[in-house]
């Protein structure tokens, strides 16, 4: 029963709450009078509709990321191929598309309400075939310059700016209570594409080319994946007409300050995840060259990809965590595991163990996952409170809140993403200055404890103003 009934002066029976209007479906796949919050329409149409669509998302960010990793797994294979690349040009071939993929995701953000969810999932999933066609051209010869490599290795930022718009499309489909298992999953599917990469990528350019290197496959095999992806997108996913933003809104999600403090712990989770991600299997192939592939009869099969595959599958249930517990909570956690493993590696490379460093890597990759959606789910709570009347605890969204905590959900991946440029040049820096990466593990470790610190002080302490998120 609402307010405005209980306090009627009527002495009538109470009514049964007004229904939402029926939802309306116009040429082009839009749907009009959408509202998750309303319980009849979600437990009726709406569950499943946004199920439909989330399954899509899935797959096209899943091929996003792949797209986004090519280059950090296919650099690792360029002196074989007769590429004669400098440590430090290596690097930049790595982090390039975690830089532009970083920057695309601030436009990405706004496309879904200015071209619909359905629409610019489909034109963002078919503009994955400039990279990948690109990265095919390119090392296929070991003359193509090293200006021309990064150009192309650049426009690999197309898979990382699906992000942004595919989670903003999805939070609008789904219920704030909802958000957290939903987000995660979306992400995670997305997520999981950096593992398929670099199990499949090794496989592939080994398997197809007898026993020598056949470079361009890495980048040829998705392009019929690519084309199904966009069919399906077209075929079964849906526009929102309530899927909009307006400039108030987005200035106003700008000049929130938990914005910019959300941003800054995703830096810590997402671009740990995706930074460490990338330079996973330049790592292992640094450290440990004995263990950078395993020949498995024809097949050589890198381990790197065990990595974002942990730091995939933990993402959804770090959202789902949050549901329940609180996502400072599980983000504070996160970062003091983080933070202790981090140290752990740079103690323990002296002992020259392959599998203790995977291991360790692993668990890293584990926290990381689930503080992304952990941190993640803890954004349109922020939003929702922030936006609701004084005292009031329920958690539901209004319209204006959804489309102010969409446009911070973008924002706050587009900077959190540029932790992947960011990890990659520090380990960098790190190796040319002293010739290990000690230093730049000490420096993330002081980073993870600073992160840890500003979640307890803005949503754990008893005297936050949002209390626990």
């Amino acid at each position: 029963m609402s307010i405005d009934e209980a306090s009627s002066p009527l002495a009538a029976p109470p009514a049964a709450p007004a229904s939402a209007p029926p939802l309306g479906h116009r040429s082009g796949r839009w749907i009009d009078n959408w509202d998750a919050e309303d319980t009849a329409q979600w437990n009726s149409v709406g569950k499943s509709i946004a199920r439909r669509n989330l399954q899509w998302s899935i797959g096209c960010e899943f091929l996003g990321f792949v797209v986004w990793q090519l280059w950090s797994i296919v650099v690792v294979y360029l002196p074989a191929a007769g590429f004669t690349f400098s440590t430090s040009q290596i690097f930049w071939l790595i982090s390039m598309p975690s830089l532009v993929g970083a920057t695309l995701r601030i436009p990405y953000t706004f496309m879904v309400p200015r071209f619909g969810g359905r629409n610019w999932t489909i034109i963002s999933a078919l503009l994955l075939l400039i990279p990948t066609v690109g990265l095919a051209l390119c090392v296929a010869n070991p003359e193509t310059p090293f200006g021309v490599m990064l150009a192309v290795a650049a426009l690999a930022g197309f898979g990382g700016g699906n992000f942004a718009s595919s989670m903003a499309n999805i939070t609008f489909f789904y219920p704030a209570r909802e958000k957290g298992w939903a987000l995660g999953l979306n992400a995670a599917g997305g997520n999981l594409g950096a593992a398929v990469a670099q199990l499949v990528v090794p496989i592939a350019v080994v398997l197809g080319a007898a026993a020598t290197l056949n470079l361009p496959l890495a980048g040829l095999l998705w392009v019929p994946l690519i084309l199904v992806a966009a069919f399906g997108a077209w075929k079964y996913m849906d526009n929102l007409s309530s899927a909009k933003s307006d400039l108030a809104g987005s200035l106003a999600a700008v000049r929130e300050p938990h914005l910019w403090i959300m941003a800054l712990l995703y830096i810590g989770t997402f671009g740990s995840f995706i930074g460490f991600a990338g330079v996973f299997p330049k790592l292992i192939a640094d450290t440990f060259p004995a263990f950078s592939t395993i020949a498995m009869g024809p097949v050589t099969l890198g381990l790197a990809f065990l990595g974002p595959l942990v730091g995939s599958l933990a993402r959804p249930f770090g959202g789902r965590l949050a549901d329940r517990f609180g996502g400072a909570l599980i983000t504070v956690g996160a970062f003091a595991v983080m933070a202790v493993i981090a140290l752990a590696v740079v103690w323990t490379l002296p002992l020259a163990n392959f599998w203790l460093f995977l291991g360790l890597f692993l668990v890293l990759f584990a926290a990381a996952g689930s503080g992304n959606g952990a941190t993640y789910r803890m954004i349109p709570v922020i939003f929702a409170r922030r936006g609701a009347a004084a005292g009031s605890a329920e958690l539901r969204e209004s319209v204006s809140t959804a489309r102010r905590s969409a446009a911070a959900l973008g924002l706050i991946s587009a900077v959190g993403a540029y932790g992947g440029f960011l990890i990659p040049q520090v380990l960098n820096a790190s190796k040319g200055a002293s010739g290990s990466y000690e230093g730049a593990f000490y420096g993330f470790v002081c980073g993870y404890v600073l992160m840890l610190a500003v979640t307890w002080f803005f949503y754990l302490r008893r005297s936050s103003t949002l209390g626990k998120v």
